[in-house]
This record gives C-alpha cells, sequence and structure tokens, in this order.
C-alpha cells in the first residue's frame, strides 16, 4: 500500500499544447492518504480516465510526477508500480473456468497453490460465484463476466492501490447497489488504498471517503460527500451533486451586499469580496415557503417518492424547491425564503473569497 502525491502533474494530447483548452488535464495537486477510499467523479470528457491512467502508469504525463510513498513512480510501467486495476468492460479469459481467471493473477506472481485457492474461494464468495467456480467464463453473462474482472483487481494481496474505471456499467441495477455495498465493506475490511472512477454521483457518494470533483480537465473540489452537498466550492459542484442540482441565479452585488431581482438575500459568506459574473448558490432543500420573503410563481409539481419537487418562477429565473410530503403548496401568492446558513455568493463560477478548489488533500 502506498500514499499516492501527485505533484504539479498536468496532460495534453496535443504535442505542443498552447492554450488552456489544450490541456487534457489541468494542474493537479493532490495527496491521498494511505489506505484511503477516493472517487473521481466528473462527467465524461473531463479527465478522469486520463488522470487515472497516469497513476497506473498506463501514460506518461507532460509535466509533473506520481509518488507512492516518497518513490517517483512517474517512469514506471503498471507492474513495477503493483497497480490492480478494473476497466469500465470486463477483460476476462473466455476458455477458462471462473476458477483459473481468478487464480491466474496470484498463479502469473509464483503464489504457492495452497495460497491460491484460499485466496480464490474467498474472492469468489465476496463476489457470489462459487457456485460457478468450474464453469468456462465464455457462458457468462456480462454481469458475471465483470464481477470475475472485479474478483481479479481484488484477489492479490500484494497491490499498492486498486483502480476502477467505471466497473458497474455493464452490471444489472439490482447488483450494482449490492456490489458497491460490498466493495465498500471490502475496502474497510483490508483498508487498501482505492479509487473509484464513475460518472455516477450516487456510485461516488457512496463508495468513497473523499471524492475529488472533475469538470474540464481540472479539479473543482476534493471533499467528504457532506462537503460537496454542503459546502459547495464551485457552480459545477452544486449543479453536478444533488437531485435536483443547485439553483444558480444571477444576481447584483453592491457595497457588500447581494441583490436578487431588487430585494436583498442574506448570505453565509463576504460578498464583500465578489466581483466578476455574480450568482446565488441555494440547494432546492434550502428554499421555502414563507409569509415574507421573495414573490414568485409556483409553475409545475412533481411527486419524487417522499418529496415533492416544486418548480419556481422567481426574479424571471426557474428556481426549484424540494418540498416534504403533505406540506401544503399555495395556489397563488406564492413567497419564498433562502436558509441564509446554505445560501452563498459564488463569483465567475468560484465561492466567493475562495478561487481555488478547496477540501482537504487539495
Amino acid at each position: 500500500m502506498a500514499r499516492i502525491t501527485l505533484d504539479k502533474l498536468g496532460h495534453s494530447y496535443m504535442e505542443n499544447p498552447v492554450a488552456d483548452a489544450d490541456w487534457a488535464l489541468k494542474q493537479v495537486d493532490i495527496t491521498w492518504d494511505d489506505g484511503g477510499a477516493y472517487a473521481l467523479l466528473g462527467p465524461s470528457g473531463c479527465g478522469k480516465t486520463t488522470l487515472l491512467n497516469i497513476i497506473s502508469g498506463l501514460l506518461r504525463p507532460s509535466q509533473g510526477r506520481v509518488l507512492f510513498d516518497d518513490d517517483d513512480v512517474t517512469a514506471l510501467s503498471p507492474d513495477q508500480r503493483h497497480i490492480a486495476q478494473v476497466f469500465q468492460f470486463p477483460v476476462v479469459y473466455d476458455t477458462m473456468t471462473v476458477y483459473e481467471n481468478l487464480a491466474f493473477p496470484l498463479r502469473n506472481r509464483g503464489v504457492d497453490s495452497a495460497t491460491t485457492d484460499k485466496r480464490v474461494r474467498e474472492i469468489a464468495e465476496f463476489i457470489d460465484m462459487t457456485h460457478r467456480l468450474d464453469d468456462r467464463a465464455k457462458g457468462l453473462t456480462a454481469d458475471g463476466k465483470q464481477k470475475i474482472s472485479l474478483g481479479r483487481g481484488l484477489v492479490r494481496t500484494d497491490v499498492n492501490v486498486i483502480m476502477f474505471d467505471e466497473p458497474l456499467t455493464v452490471i444489472d441495477p439490482h447488483l450494482k447497489w449490492e456490489l458497491r455495498s460490498k466493495l465498500k465493506e471490502l475496502h474497510q475490511r483490508v483498508g487498501r488504498t482505492m479509487i473509484y472512477v464513475t460518472h455516477d454521483q450516487t456510485e461516488a457518494l457512496t463508495f468513497a471517503d473523499k471524492v475529488v470533483v472533475m469538470n474540464e480537465g481540472e479539479v473543482v473540489q476534493i471533499g467528504t460527500p457532506v462537503d460537496l452537498f454542503e459546502r459547495p466550492q464551485h457552480t459545477f459542484v452544486g449543479h453536478f451533486i444533488g437531485s435536483p442540482g443547485m439553483n444558480v441565479l444571477p444576481c447584483t452585488v453592491d457595497g457588500g451586499k447581494v441583490y436578487l431581482g431588487g430585494n436583498q438575500i442574506a448570505v453565509a459568506n463576504d460578498a464583500a469580496q465578489g466581483g466578476g459574473t455574480a450568482e446565488i448558490g441555494v440547494r432546492p432543500e434550502f428554499v421555502s415557503f414563507a409569509d415574507n420573503g421573495l414573490p414568485a410563481t409556483v409553475v409545475k409539481v412533481s411527486d419524487a417518492g417522499r418529496h415533492k419537487i416544486v418548480e419556481t418562477r422567481c426574479a424571471d429565473q426557474t428556481l426549484r424547491m424540494l418540498i416534504s410530503e403533505g406540506v401544503e403548496i399555495p395556489a397563488d401568492g406564492v413567497k419564498l425564503a433562502f436558509d441564509t446558513a446554505n445560501t452563498r455568493l459564488y463569483t465567475d463560477g468560484w465561492l466567493a473569497g475562495s478561487r481555488s478548489a478547496g477540501g482537504e488533500g487539495r
């Protein structure tokens, strides 16, 4: 196992990058603790897999270093780094049995038969494949093959880090929940460093202790699931995390005070440090009906189980609320209040007063 440090890391697939947009991965400086569970979260094309491949040694970065503990491994191959990686689509040996597939990484490293057998059966039980150990992989469904791929990534005990690149894409939705839970359980049991790449916020937030949110090749925030939900450092994080995402509303700042549609709005951060394009960010959970507040019109109400999503027009903007079942929704004359502790000012997308991506490890 190892502490992983990414030092001034950056990568471009162009030979001579000049513009900011030429970089697939903009400068990243992160330290991940030995034994942590981390997720790289962001939309397709944001740089997640590029970063993962640099850490694994499949890709040499254009600039910067990768360190395991204090050792510079930037120039080392994946096998020299002792990496286990599970890819988006299953990689299995169709002519081998499930048992032989799981045993292959151990046999390839000269592990004795008794230890190999014990480890294979432990992992087979973990991925619920004990009853298929003697079956050839060729006859398995995509779910079954990906479970073997997961098992092969987990079977070794000599790895520095286990990395998962969208490993549940081909898995049945019910099994996704089950395997996410099992991966979390495994991490808690063995304490190995794990990095999980996904575009699915549910997968990231349920698996990881710390989530790295990426957008357009840039790390915009690193934090716990609670940090990302309650204290987004960038409007993208507010949009991407949560369902529905954070309301982001254009506003004006005058004399250190924030105004929305001519109404003064109290915010949790320092509005005196505003500048650039100003926006208010408030999650639907922190907007409520009030006797006095911002005038609004209810446009649509959608049932979301124990909650209702109420879409309103407020200050000529669409604003969504998340209302508990049973709360009366006024027919007209609606007024809205924002929870001050969870209402923030953003300038040029970033939390006012904090230009860089916040959170520990950044």
